[in-house]
């Protein structure tokens, strides 16, 4: 899924209680992280849920790095925004991940009002995780 074809989504459904469903069931299209990936190094802290972010770095055709990540939560709300996260940065590289504007997106999806502020702090520190990993791949490839 594109996050072009997630907005469309959410441009068609007015309701919040059925714009929180769809978040939901996008969580549920996350492919599954193994338990050994449930770990300490990948729990992402300033999450009120429990999160996981796992990194893999692979190589685009230009021989740049591009990092793919697999998410998880213990709660579905998260686990559905996770899934909105990674359909913005995951697969990109660490160039197109700095670049990336996803509060802005969030922002543009209503979330800002619709999320309570311990959401929201998760969020920020899922993104601060993603752009340090971009960061530590970008000056690793330099």
């Amino acid at each position: 899924m594109t996050i072009d074809e997630i907005r469309d989504n959410f441009a068609l459904l007015d309701d919040w209680d059925d714009r929180y469903r769809y978040v939901i069931e996008l969580g549920r299209t996350l492919d599954p992280m193994p338990e050994e990936e449930h770990s300490s190094a990948n729990k992402v802290n300033g999450c009120a849920s429990q999160v996981w972010l796992s990194r893999r770095t692979g190589r685009n055709g230009a021989d740049e790095p591009v990092l793919s990540y697999l998410g998880d939560s213990d709660a579905h709300i998260v686990r559905g925004l996770i899934a909105i996260l990674l359909t913005l940065v995951s697969g990109r590289t660490p160039k197109e991940i700095l670049a990336a504007e996803p509060i802005a997106v969030f922002d543009e999806l209503g979330f800002r009002e619709h999320l309570t502020p311990q959401r929201s702090n998760g969020l920020r520190s899922m993104i601060e995780r993603i752009k340090a990993d971009a960061q530590q791949a970008l000056a690793a490839s330099a």
